[in-house]
């Protein structure tokens, strides 16, 4: 590392001012600071805030807690893909597969994001910001292991300058930016993104006698209307059976994870293993994801007291196993930029993601994920909601200092 050290600081001069490559300065600064502790300390005088994190650590914990959630993708990407055609494959034979598929669409992500994070910041004279190590990896986990590699490219891209350079940048968005990643292919591409695309087969190959590669979500969809006996719960089951895998959508099979859906987000486990490390290191708030989730069984508490149709009557407990809810919970909804800002404000605001996502399931059967929705409508009220908490504070204290 040292041999490194001095390469970096013998090139250094020609990327400082006055140098003949000093409009790539930040670019020098970000390689750099990748490497190495930034070369910065606190000044002697003056009060200051001492701490050890930063941006960049606070962006790669957030990585970090991802990896459960990719390493898990990789390998059922591969297993739903041997599920599928009727073979048996080996941990090795499945993981190859999945990394096939997976690693390309998070390399492309990441690729065309920092293209755009570099011309920004080359062109601004600003840093480049380590907010996207998180957004390059949140919009790979999103997506299904089918998408085209092209697409992928142009929704990150989007998503970049859209959602968050017009804004100003890392800081300064109020959408998540994965989401509206996310988003943008859905109105864009919708038969790329939606409907029976979560499992990857090679295009020539059979697939079992039943199997349609249908997720739990859009099998609950397809209750509305239907008749009491058409309720979720007997549809999975009744597919579970006709695919030659009677647990291949219980509850308990749903938890773990190994079922179609989108690269990241389908393991409850691996979401709240994630969960745990944000809550243990202080990066995310354990209020919003708690209230997401409470906020998901009130709605589905409802819905079974009112019963109107099939999906209405499934038990609350299976929409936090359902679809990407944990994920937007964990990952999405907390994003320290786009979220609820004071404390009572959290609770409202992971409260309402729950709730709305549910609404959003249960009365959309064009698109029955309702978290992606739930958390971008969210993300414009969050401000409101932490506007007028504030201003209840307010009062009360001045209630207070009049008594």
């Amino acid at each position: 590392m040292q041999f490194l050290r001095k390469i970096l600081d013998k090139q250094k001069p020609m990327f400082q001012k006055g140098g003949k490559l000093e409009k790539f300065h930040y670019l020098f600064e970000a390689g750099e600071t990748f490497l190495f502790v930034p070369n910065e300390v606190t000044p002697k005088k003056g009060a200051q805030i001492r701490d050890a994190i930063d941006l960049k650590r606070l962006m790669m914990t957030v990585v970090i807690a991802m990896i459960p959630c990719l390493l898990f993708g990789i390998w059922n990407v591969g297993h739903q893909h041997y599920f599928a055609i009727g073979e048996e494959g080996t941990l090795i034979d499945k993981i190859l597969i999945g990394s096939k598929q997976v690693l390309p669409i998070v390399l492309v992500s990441y690729l065309a994001g920092g293209l755009v994070e570099v011309v920004f910041s080359t062109i601004r004279r600003h840093p480049i910001n380590e907010g996207f190590l998180v957004t390059g990896m949140l919009i790979p986990l999103i997506m299904p292991p089918n998408i085209p590699l092209w697409q992928v490219a142009m929704a990150t891209i989007f998503s970049i300058v859209i959602a968050k350079e017009v804004f100003g940048g890392t800081g300064m968005n109020i959408l998540n930016v994965a989401l509206t990643a996310r988003v943008f292919l859905y109105f864009g591409f919708p038969s790329d993104i939606s409907g029976d695309v979560w499992t990857y087969y090679d295009e020539g190959k059979e697939v079992i006698s039943g199997y349609s590669g249908a997720t739990p979500l859009s099998i609950g969809a397809s209750t509305v209307g239907k008749s009491e006996s058409d309720n979720v719960i007997n549809l999975m089951d009744q597919y579970s059976s006709e695919v030659g895998n009677t647990n291949f959508y219980s509850f308990d099979n749903m938890l773990i994870g190994a079922i179609p859906g989108s690269i990241g987000e389908t393991s409850f486990i691996m979401c709240m293993i994630g969960a745990i490390i944000l809550i243990f290191t202080g990066v995310a708030s354990w209020k919003i994801i708690l209230g997401v989730f409470a906020g998901a069984l009130f709605m589905g508490s409802i819905f079974n007291l009112i019963g109107i149709n099939e999906f209405m009557n499934l038990p609350p407990h299976y929409h936090l196993v359902m679809g990407g809810l944990a994920f937007g919970a964990v990952f999405m909804a907390t994003d320290p930029v786009s979220a609820a800002q004071t404390e009572t404000g959290k609770w409202i605001y992971g409260f309402m993601i729950g709730l709305l996502t549910v609404l959003i399931r249960i009365f959309n059967p064009a698109y029955p994920e309702g978290i992606m929705l739930a958390v971008l409508f969210m993300n414009v009220f969050a401000p409101l909601i932490d506007f007028y908490i504030v201003e209840a504070n307010k009062k009360r204290r001045l209630n207070r200092a009049t008594v």
